[in-house]
């Protein structure tokens, strides 16, 4: 059975850091596409960053390219989500993906002054 756990959430003021956490069981690492989504209130949920399966490649939303870092830990069956220079625009609830079927729980990231 395909579990996905997320931690690490938490609030932080504009330009500091955050790292999201997604813990995997139940299939292999490099048979789906494993990423986060994130969704704010009042928005349709959004993919953020992926790993492509098929060779490792990473992908970004525009928004956040050159601020948030996707990397995954397959011994530890580990997939991470380095947050830089946060903004208010971020704050979502973000969740963890895998082959945009299998969803975590979600894990709530506040981006305030």
């Amino acid at each position: 059975q395909v579990h996905l756990v997320e931690s690490g959430g938490g609030s932080a003021q504009p330009g500091e850091s955050l790292m999201l956490f997604c813990e995997y069981s139940g299939f292999g690492p490099n048979y789906y596409n494993i990423g986060w989504y994130r969704q704010a209130p009042g928005k349709e949920r959004e993919p953020v960053s992926c790993i492509v399966s098929s060779d490792g490649r990473t992908w970004y939303e525009d928004s956040v390219k050159g601020r948030f870092t996707i990397s995954k830990d397959d011994g530890q069956r580990m997939v991470y989500l380095r947050m830089n220079n946060l903004k208010p625009e971020d704050t979502a609830v973000y969740y963890c993906n895998l082959g945009d079927y299998w969803w975590g729980q979600g894990t709530q990231v506040t981006v305030s002054s």
